[in-house]
């Protein structure tokens, strides 16, 4: 049995029924946005905010840490089993509706108990966002080519970021709401997520194939075999192993973003009301940059490849992490935080511009979710040990040591700076040129080159 996907050929060759209407394509980066409005405003912005309130600065750290951790932790163990189930499914849309309607149920009665019950829905709302992401990753090659997937998938980061002002607008808005700002969150997430929902057109799977308790399994024996046979899929191995640091780096900084920033403004001799402010605006200016960055580094990675551009994107990234750390450890002015920021945001959109056509040319396409599902996972894994590590960093220098807490926050921004290049060392043995596998061993798959 022989089959190719889309991923495989050029736009020339697509009969017009196979080719991505620019409403699919709008769609499909719409939900980018809808997603966005729940990353900033829960993840980023609004619940660590409920932590702070809740534990206090010297806590916030190691409590935010460890119930990050524990919502990844869970995720990261099924993504592998939610990839094999859309690769045997017929379509894969469904799978992303109802992860976002978890997502979207939990998130409205965030903040209407107390702070532990909030605690849990939170972790269930950031599962199902965390599985909604790989279910939205793989339809990629259903709006794109590959010579313009670069193009479409920097388009989705860099519009996407619009949800970051959407998300930071409702608590100006909305002040002093906390349960209205969730659910304002959660309604707009679900709003702007149903144009993909109805007009992101699947190709569908020819060969769908049973889902069952067995299927477990399978999927398991098979996520297995592919990451011992990196022979048969060059870099790919060392590509996912290079992820788990980088992402471990830039998904914290993300999370405790909003933390760090108040813990500046404080040492400044702001007020911690005040700091909370700054911290919506540092986030809307690194957005700003982050939307201009999807774009340019989305042009960036069909030109040069995604390998050269994210080289390129983690090298600013190293820039970044020393400059962040010096605002904090030395006490710097607020200005040096906004110019670190707006660098962040710009580089930000480099990151998943560059990395999720990267994995496409490493995929087979017969097996694309399966391969998203270990793309996930290492992402899901990073984000269960990068807020670890901010949660040890946290208790050791500021509960231990009893330093301030943005000086304590600057040391642990170093040890994310570590991890930065070690990911750098890693992924320069690995190349974006597609490779040409044998078929399997049962004979009914077989993976050719674009």
């Amino acid at each position: 049995m022989h089959h190719t996907g889309v991923a495989n050929l050029d736009r020339r060759q697509l009969p017009n029924q196979l080719m991505p209407s620019r409403r699919a394509v709008a769609s499909w980066v719409l939900y980018d946005l809808a997603n966005t409005i729940f990353s900033m405003g829960v993840v980023s912005l609004y619940f660590p905010m409920v932590v702070l309130d809740a534990v206090g600065a010297g806590r916030a750290d190691r409590t935010l840490g460890l119930i990050t951790a524990l919502s990844m932790s869970v995720i990261f163990l099924v993504s592998p089993l939610l990839g094999a189930m859309t690769d045997r499914a017929r379509r894969r849309m469904p799978f992303l509706v109802v992860s976002t309607l978890v997502c979207v149920g939990f998130t409205v009665v965030l903040a209407r108990s107390g702070f532990w019950v909030t605690a849990v829905c939170f972790v269930i709302a950031n599962m199902a966002y965390q599985a909604g992401l790989q279910f939205y990753d793989a339809l990629l090659p259903e709006v794109s080519t590959e010579k313009n997937r670069g193009k479409i998938g920097g388009i989705g980061v860099g519009f996407g970021y619009v949800g970051s002002f959407v998300a930071v607008g409702i608590s100006w808005i909305v002040t002093d709401n906390l349960p209205l700002t969730f659910t304002l969150v959660g309604i707009l997430f679900l709003l702007f997520a149903l144009p993909c929902f109805f007009f992101v057109r699947e190709r569908g799977n020819p060969y769908p194939r049973p889902i069952s308790v067995g299927m477990v399994r399978e999927s398991t024996r098979e996520t297995i075999r592919t990451l011992r046979s990196t022979q048969r899929y060059p870099g790919l191995l060392r590509f996912l192993v290079g992820r788990v640091f980088y992402t471990d780096a830039i998904n914290t900084v993300i999370i405790v973003m909003a933390l760090y920033t108040t813990n500046v403004a404080v040492a400044t001799g702001l007020t911690e009301a005040q700091g909370k402010d700054q911290a919506s605006i540092v986030m809307l200016a690194a957005i700003s940059f982050a939307i201009v960055g999807g774009f340019v580094w989305g042009i960036m990675a069909d030109r040069l490849g995604p390998r050269r551009t994210l080289n390129y994107v983690l090298c600013a990234w190293m820039v970044i992490f020393t400059g962040a750390a010096l605002v904090g450890i030395l006490a710097l002015p607020m200005w040096t935080l906004y110019a670190v920021a707006c660098s962040a945001g710009f580089a930000l959109g480099g990151v998943w511009a560059a990395d999720r056509p990267y994995m496409l040319r490493l995929a087979p396409p017969d097996r694309i979710g399966e391969f998203y599902g270990l793309y996930g996972m290492v992402g899901r894994f990073s984000a269960i040990t990068g807020p670890l590590i901010w949660a040890a960093m946290g208790w050791v220098t500021i509960e231990q040591l009893g330093l301030r807490p943005a000086v304590g926050q600057g040391i642990a921004l170093f040890s994310l700076l570590l991890l930065v290049i070690l990911s750098y060392v890693i992924l320069q043995k690995v190349s974006d040129t597609p490779p040409s596998a044998p078929a399997e061993p049962d004979g009914q798959r077989q993976v050719v080159s674009p």
